[in-house]
């Protein structure tokens, strides 16, 4: 099989890091071993650098949320053209931690931003590309907020309002209600549950892979 690209997604205290070790687990399991990790934004030294702005600010100056969007898509350019399609071209299998589709619930979803707008800016920066499969953990905001609180203090876009996250999670079902690439799996269930449910849903899509 040539490199594929799968995507986790989800809130925050969804279970990404879990669910991705499972994945990778999985992969082995099939005799694919070479993998390439990645997280977004961030991935490469400039990705990294502009994902601390966007999670911490700088020097109290306010991001506007235009600006924090066009800071995800250079950020997420520099991770595909610079990791991600030199990994699948050399045949390796990519784990994502967040792709496009956070934006599209974040900044969409969440700040509300301009649909005509983000199209347009997606269509530009991405062209066709997108993830071969990707798993979306729904969790209810409330429940992923107080998981993300167990874990320390809360990063600039985690101390937004429940309002917000819920705009988010709303955006999140309706894209993968129409995206047959996209499955949504229960975070809110038991660790052993999600985990079975992520093994037998990348179980069968690997069959339809061979």
């Amino acid at each position: 099989m040539t490199g594929k690209f799968i995507v986790i997604e989800g809130l925050e205290g969804a279970g990404k890091t879990t669910a991705i070790n499972t994945v990778a687990r999985i992969l082995n399991q099939h005799n694919i071993d070479d993998l390439q990790f990645t997280r977004e934004p961030g991935g490469t030294p400039i990705a990294e650098a502009l994902r601390h702005i966007i999670k911490n600010g700088l020097d109290n100056e306010p991001l506007t949320d235009k600006a924090e969007l066009l800071m995800l898509y250079a950020a997420r350019i520099q991770l595909i053209d610079n990791v991600i399609k030199p990994a699948l071209k050399a045949g390796k299998w990519v784990i994502g931690d967040r792709h496009d589709l956070s934006t599209q619930a974040y900044q969409g979803g969440g700040r509300q931003l301009d649909k005509a707008f983000m199209v347009t800016l997606k269509e530009q920066v991405l062209g066709n590309f997108k993830p071969d499969l990707t798993l979306y953990l729904d969790i209810d905001p409330e429940i992923g907020l107080m998981r993300a609180r167990t874990r320390g203090e809360l990063d600039r876009i985690e101390q937004q309002s429940l309002p917000f996250f819920e705009r988010i999670r709303q955006c999140y079902l309706e894209i993968a209600e129409q995206d047959k690439t996209i499955i949504i799996i229960d975070a809110a269930k038991s660790i052993d549950d999600v985990t079975k449910h992520i093994e037998q849903i990348l179980t069968k899509w690997l069959t339809k892979q061979v």
